[in-house]
Formats: structure tokens, sequence, C-alpha cells
């Protein structure tokens, strides 16, 4: 999606643009799988932010509604602990305040501050710092006066900042699971990022007709009307380096094009190692977020006792942090999410069935791993859980079962040791500190993605390729 909108804006710029995409669908993370009348998104589940995509489409004088149709998903997210506790979070207020005292009776003047709060946070952070090209630490931090960096929570965690407007347990834990798409635990994540469940509360979760790769199919089709030349199947090798400078592609079928300008969406570290290689250009490793296994399966009938999106916490979250991202272990108790799309567009599922999608967080590999045998046991550990919650879901009913390693999602999507969300978003990989989208070894060669700025998630990297067209618009002129 970053290369996708890279490609849109520099077209609109009046750039000449093609597209290299290595597999035979263009959407990296965001592709797609159909098998036997079940279709399944590989990665994101659902969309925020919708107002990005609106933007895109907005700087080339379309609609996005003209090519895409955005389902909402309401109520958003259930979480359920093991002891049977739930919450749910809706855009719906009403409903979003029923939940938060069920929890908690005194926690309605909390939920309102924390709104409040957050909101502010939401505007500075998208108005001054996220959307923006910095070339030094001075114009990052000048962005915003010193008493408002004050209210960011740039120097307090995560939970620390959850804990200014909650008491209860479920709530501080449901509110912080954000931080681990961001390849930390809430005790460690900057408290900036209390932004995140905002974004999704104030602005809703949806899905696009179609999946997610119904946006993609939008956006691709943007494109290509505005002249973009997208080849699918052409995988490159190599990017030529020659006297400091980009000088071209390599492809994996032995031939090449000259080429001055490159924008790489493989991840940084994967470009640097892989695709640099034989330059005198040094991989710079940044820490990085977690890898995945996912699982999609199409079951017969229907999953009775889970909605759209559920996710799955365990008992002790700050030790299943820390096994997780700090002693690279499985944790003993899986945190895990399953998101089951066809509840929201039936389509994605012959009449009366089922996709269901389930992404289980893993540490990095540090070798190649038994996969298989790991797949299995996770699969039972899942299906128990799912049953210690009254979700009905018969292992004999999955007619379709397809499952992603993080070595299949490292091939398949250019990640960087199976990395699913892109580099760590601590506060020394944030904002200016973060691997820009110009390589400054390296003329002509930039950035677009989840590990360059401004961050993961579809939003953030269609924000990217605005950002690194900007950059190169600037750099060329």
């Amino acid at each position: 999606m970053g290369g996708l909108s890279a490609a849109i804006h520099l077209r609109l710029k009046g750039f000449d643009v093609t597209l290299y995409e290595g597999n035979e669908q263009v959407g990296g993370r965001a592709g797609q799988i159909q098998a036997d009348g079940f279709t399944f998104d590989t990665g994101p589940s659902l969309l925020n932010y919708p107002w990005v995509f609106e933007q895109l489409f907005a700087a080339a004088g379309r609609r996005l509604e003209d090519y895409v149709t955005l389902l909402p998903v309401d109520p958003s997210i259930r979480f359920h602990k093991p002891d049977g506790r739930t919450l749910e979070l809706s855009s719906d207020m009403t409903r979003l305040v029923r939940e938060f005292t069920r929890l908690d009776p005194g926690c309605g003047p909390g939920l309102a501050a924390f709104l409040a709060d957050s909101a502010r946070k939401y505007r500075l952070a998208f108005d001054n710092l996220v959307c923006e090209n910095f070339d030094s630490p001075w114009q990052w931090f000048s962005a915003l006066p010193p008493w408002q960096w004050l209210h960011m929570g740039v120097w307090r965690s995560l939970h620390g900042e959850l804990k200014r407007f909650f008491r209860d347990e479920l709530i501080l834990d449901a509110l912080g699971s954000y931080g681990m798409y961001l390849g930390g635990s809430p005790q460690q994540l900057p408290g900036l990022f209390s932004i995140l469940p905002y974004g999704e509360l104030a602005m809703g979760l949806w899905l696009p007709r179609g999946g997610i790769y119904g946006l993609v199919r939008g956006v691709e089709k943007l494109a290509r009307e505005l002249g973009v030349t997208i080849f699918t199947s052409r995988i490159v090798r190599q990017i030529s380096v020659r006297d400091g400078a980009v000088a071209g592609l390599e492809f994996a079928d032995g031939s090449s094009e000259p080429w001055s300008l490159v924008i790489s969406n493989v991840d940084v570290p994967l470009t640097q190692k892989i695709l640099l290689e034989g330059s005198s250009i040094k991989a710079r490793i940044p820490r990085m977020t977690p890898a995945v296994m996912t699982f999609y399966w199409g079951v017969r009938g229907k999953v009775a006792g889970a909605g759209h999106h559920s996710i799955f916490l365990p008992r002790d979250s700050a030790r299943a942090y820390d096994q997780l991202i700090r002693l690279g272990q499985v944790p003993d108790e899986l945190p895990f999410y399953v998101a089951i799309a066809s509840e929201t567009d039936p389509s994605l599922a012959p009449p009366g069935d089922s996709t269901v999608f389930v992404l289980v967080p893993l540490p990095l590999p540090e070798h190649q791993e038994d996969w298989s045998t790991l797949a299995g046991s996770l699969k039972q550990r899942v299906l128990g859980r799912l049953s210690l919650h009254g979700v009905r879901l018969d292992p004999a009913a999955i007619a379709v079962e397809r499952i992603m390693s993080p070595a299949d999602w490292a091939r398949r999507c250019g990640l960087y040791r199976g990395s699913a969300f892109g580099a760590a978003h601590t506060l020394l990989q944030m904002g200016y500190f973060r691997q820009p989208n110009r390589e400054k070894r390296v003329r002509g060669l930039y950035y677009v993605g989840a590990s360059t700025t401004p961050g993961t998630g579809l939003p953030m990297v269609a924000l990217g390729g605005k950002m690194v067209a900007e950059r190169i618009a600037a750099d060329v002129r």
C-alpha cells in the first residue's frame, strides 16, 4: 500500500512511475487468499482512519466511495480475559460508557477525560508531527512548543498514561494491547500512543466490501487510471549502485533496467541487507516488532459466540509481553486475535459459512524453525482458548485451512526475519529518529513502508507514500 500511494502521488506531481511487484497481486501484507468459495485477507482485517484514503483519492480529484464501499464494524472489538471478563469497544458513546462503567462504575469521568486528552494529542500529532519530513532533531522538536510536548505524554509510558484515567485491569490491558503491534509492551512504549485506541473509537473501524483487498483493488485501479505502469510477478533481485547513486534494477530473470530514482517498499533492513548486496552499504538493523503465525480457516456454518473481531488476552499481560519481546519466547499464555470478516460481509464465504482469520504473535525467529509442528501446537491452544469462552468452532467444520509462518511472511512480503509490523515504535525509533525515507548513503534511493516514517499500519504507510513523494519532488526540483 505504501508503494501504491507513493506511485499515485508521484504521478500527480508529473513523474513517470513504474511499480514492480514480486507477487502475483499487489497489496503486500494486505493480500488475498481465495479457496473453495472462501475469501481471506492475508493481513490487516479492519480499516481505521478512513480519512487517509479519502484524502488519497481526493488528491487525484476522485472520491473514495466511487471505488470502495466501507461497511461499519460496530461494536468493533471484544476483548476476552481467561477469567471470563470481557470488554467491548464501540464508537457509539452510549454503548461505550455502559461497557466501561460495567467494569468500573466510577470510571465515567475518567473515560471522558481520556477521550478529550487523546483527541488533543491526536490533532497535535497528525497536524504537526506524523505527516512531516524532518531533516534534523531540532526540526522535529520545534514542531511543537515545549509545553505541548509535555502534554503529548512522550516521556511517560503508554501504561502510565492510561493509568491517569483508568483503574480497571481489563480496561488497562485492552487499551494497552495496541502496543504489541508497535513492538513493545505498554510499560515500554511512549504514552503518545494512547491516540491509537482513541482514533478507532472516534473514527470507527471499517471493512471494505470484499474485504481489505477491496480497498487494495480500489487504490490499484486509481493508480492505473493515473498512468502508473504496474508489473506483477516481477521480482527485483538487486538495486544497482554506481558512484554512490542508484543506477538501476536487476531482476530475478537476469534482466536489468536503468533507473536513477528508486523507492523500495521491501522492509528497510532487508533492502539494505539483500537488495543492496554488493554495494558498500551496511545494513542498519533497528529493533523490530514481533513475527506472527496466521491461520485462515474456511468453516462450514456459523461460528457461534464470536463477532467480527475478538482479542484474547492472557491473565498476566506484562509477563506475556516480556516473554514475547524481551526474552524471545512463545508466551506461556498466548495473546492472539480472531477476525470473522464474513460476519460483516457475508459474500466472503459460501452462504451460511464463515471465514476465520487467526493471528498469533511470535518472537522473531533466530533460525529455521519446525513451523509445521509449531502451527499444530498453536492451533490446539487457540481452539482450546476459544472453547473456554464459549466460541463454538468444531475443528471438523474447518473445510479450508491455509497457514502462513514467519518464514512465509518474510518470503512473500520482504519482511526482515518475518517481523510482521516493521520497525518497533520506541521513543528512539519514532519521528525524526525513525529510519528516514531517504537513504543518505545512496543518491536516488528512497523507502516507503512500515519500517520507515511515519510507521506501521495501512493508513500510516499510505501517508508515508505521500511523504516520500514530497521528499523526491523537493530533491529533484
